[in-house]
């Protein structure tokens, strides 16, 4: 599934964009309404504080459910799960990652026991806090990590990534609560990276998935623990929404679908095709369509030619034209920096070189004088921005040790130079290294080489190693 299209990533959005591309095919379907139960709540007001961060959480919905028994999962449901790749681990943990893969929204459960000050506060970590997550597995948080307090600074939850063991359900669990959470991907996705954490929620979550999922995933939770654990749903249901989302309509007109696609098309056909999507769509007698994307599809679709590519993609690529363009072919661009690259390339390849490619990002004692460091390198290896191209190319010199025979290699890239206050000078450069040649053969490459580019010179020859010589030009 293309990171674009999240709405697609379980059994419910697969059904839904089958349902409508199966009758293109001469196939009968229909997609069946997703029902639920919102009456399923309790009695009791939620014995449990919980408080929301505005500037990260969208969406928070929990209920506390009493007298559950963690039986094993049913042979149905963890057959489903292991085809989906996941393995059964118990039944409180089962019915999570199963409404998970249905519905395409990930949920969780605590064990309501184990919550000694029953909050669940939703903050930003401090720099330096440890946790320990349900796999055992010990983290030193960055800072400013979206967590979920116990309400005495006890960390109990990285929401959107994995639980952590402090808070985890067992065999001896008897009360649980379960929730939904729908909180900032930024935040998600920079926290996945930064412990290198990729659970499946993860690949969900940090995707931005649609907060109004949540209300399903959720009320469907409810039922299978009604029915799967026999628990007694205890608590009335806290629903936070902080600002619900409205549909954006489109305007697109039946005459501009027909120009991109290439075709003709029935309107009453566009109208089906959208509605069967979950577009609302309006068309008027001028064949205007309004068009309001479906809250699954908001931040997909948002320009009249995403309407377009809708309509396309369910007609069949296979079935639109295939034209040559019309008009003149473009005159070749002359003297262009690509243009004289390729001279460069193909006068050292002539001359028995090798171009090879080495990263930009490189360490501080490869890099160069007054290198700019990065912040949020991957590692110590990739933590500055090479001032030049020499050590890059020794050490691909050095890994080619073995050749007995005379070799020069080179290298057509950019360095980065510090500018204060701005985004570094980059400068293309060239550069060569030539391992075990003779000083008069060394020399006669590079001569050759600068009078086939018509270039004044004068030779100031470093001698790396008794076997190397290299050359370096701007």
């Amino acid at each position: 599934i293309t990171t674009n299209r999240i709405d697609t990533a379980s059994v419910y959005g697969i059904a839904r964009e089958a349902a409508t591309i199966l009758p293109e095919f001469g196939i009968s379907a229909k997609l069946k309404e997703i029902k639920v139960d919102k009456k399923i709540e309790g009695d009791h007001k939620i014995d449990l504080k919980i408080k929301p961060d505005p500037k990260n959480v969208r969406r928070v919905m929990a209920v506390v459910i009493k007298d559950i028994k963690n039986n094993k999962s049913p042979q149905w449901m963890i057959e489903r799960l292991q085809n989906s790749g996941l393995r059964s681990i118990n039944l409180l943990v089962d019915i999570t990652n199963y409404i998970m893969l249905e519905y395409g929204h990930p949920t969780h459960v605590f064990d309501y026991d184990k919550l000694t000050n029953k909050q669940m506060l939703f903050r930003l970590s401090k720099p330096g806090e440890d946790i320990i997550t349900l796999d055992s597995k010990k983290y030193k948080l960055p800072g400013g990590d979206i967590v979920i307090d116990e309400g005495s600074g006890t960390i109990i939850d990285i929401p959107g990534i994995m639980g952590t063991k402090n808070s985890s359900v067992s065999d001896i669990t008897k009360n649980i609560v379960f929730f939904v959470d729908n909180i900032n991907p930024i935040r998600i996705r920079k926290t996945s990276l930064s412990l290198n954490i990729r659970s499946y929620a993860v690949i969900l979550n940090e995707k931005s998935v649609d907060p109004k999922l949540a209300e399903i995933a959720f009320y469907k939770g409810i039922e299978l623990y009604a029915s799967l654990s026999r628990g007694v749903v205890f608590s009335k249901v806290f629903d936070y929404y902080k600002k619900p989302i409205s549909p954006k309509p489109i305007q697109v007109s039946i005459e501009f679908i027909e120009k991109i696609i290439g075709i003709k098309v029935e309107p009453k056909r566009i109208v089906s095709i959208l509605q069967n999507l979950g577009f609302s769509v309006h068309i008027s007698r001028l064949n205007l369509l309004r068009v309001a994307p479906p809250s699954w599809r908001q931040e997909d679709v948002t320009i009249p030619e995403d309407i377009v590519e809708e309509v396309a993609r369910i007609i069949g690529y296979h079935n639109l034209p295939s034209k040559i363009m019309n008009g003149e072919i473009p005159e070749k661009i002359n003297k262009s920096q690509f243009e004289f690259e390729n001279l460069i390339r193909n006068t050292l390849v002539n001359l028995g070189g090798y171009e090879v490619y080495t990263s930009s990002l490189t360490t501080k004692s490869n890099a160069g004088e007054n290198a700019l460091q990065l912040r949020n390198p991957l590692g110590s290896d990739t933590e500055y921005l090479r001032t030049t191209l020499k050590n890059s190319l020794v050490d691909a010199a050095n890994t080619n040790t073995k050749e007995d025979k005379a070799f020069h290699l080179f290298e057509i890239a950019n360095v980065y130079l510090k500018k204060e206050n701005d985004l570094p000078d980059e400068k293309m450069m060239l550069a060569g290294v030539i391992v075990r040649d003779n000083f008069r053969n060394a020399k006669g490459i590079v001569e050759t080489f600068l009078e086939s580019i018509n270039s004044n010179y004068k030779f100031e020859m470093q001698i790396l190693e008794s076997n190397f010589f290299y050359f370096e030009f701007v």
